[in-house]
């Protein structure tokens, strides 16, 4: 697969996730009001991916405003079949773009779906889906955050220059 095409499908990727997170912004809006709270539940932080990388505090459905205006300040334009290739830096934001989207669609659906997530870390019958961490779960996990025992996984983009590299990096993640 060649890396236009996939620049490409992220670049009209961000494009729709940007339109359904406007779409979403505006019909809670006009369920909620404009001066309605937002955020995840439990939670004495605001929407992290946009406060950490814009620096711009979400509290109301209006604060998501000028998030969405970032997001199509973000946005390039969808790739033409006779451009050779879209830069990385417009990928890149491409993908920002998509994050902030993302983050502005999940808080939205606490408001619509109040009972999407489970309340607690104890999967049920009916729900499986864990939701936003909230200040519980981190106080509870804090520690293995800092010594490093909390579970996870890597993903590694590309191959190696040689076996003996790509062998090292391994050996590497699986002592953090």
């Amino acid at each position: 697969m060649s890396v236009k095409i996939i620049a490409s499908a992220a670049i009209r990727g961000a494009h729709k996730f940007v339109d359904k997170a406007e779409e979403q912004m505006k019909q809670a809006i006009d369920k909620f009001g404009a001066e309605h709270e937002v955020g995840f539940p439990n939670t004495a932080y605001y929407l992290p991916i946009i406060f950490g990388m814009l620096g711009h505090k979400v509290e109301k459905l209006k604060d998501m405003e000028p998030v969405i205006k970032r997001c199509r300040l973000l946005l390039p334009p969808p790739v033409k079949e006779k451009l050779h290739l879209p830069y990385l830096g417009q990928v890149l934001d491409a993908g920002m773009s998509t994050l902030f989207a993302q983050e502005v669609i999940e808080s939205i659906r606490y408001l619509n779906e109040p009972n999407f997530y489970l309340q607690s870390e104890d999967v049920t019958d009916d729900n499986i889906w864990l939701g936003a961490a909230d200040d519980v779960i981190m106080r509870k996990r804090g520690v293995e955050f800092v010594d490093g025992t909390a579970p996870g996984f890597a993903a590694i983009v590309g191959s190696a220059p040689t076996k003996e590299i790509a062998a090292e990096m391994a050996l590497e993640l699986q002592k953090k």
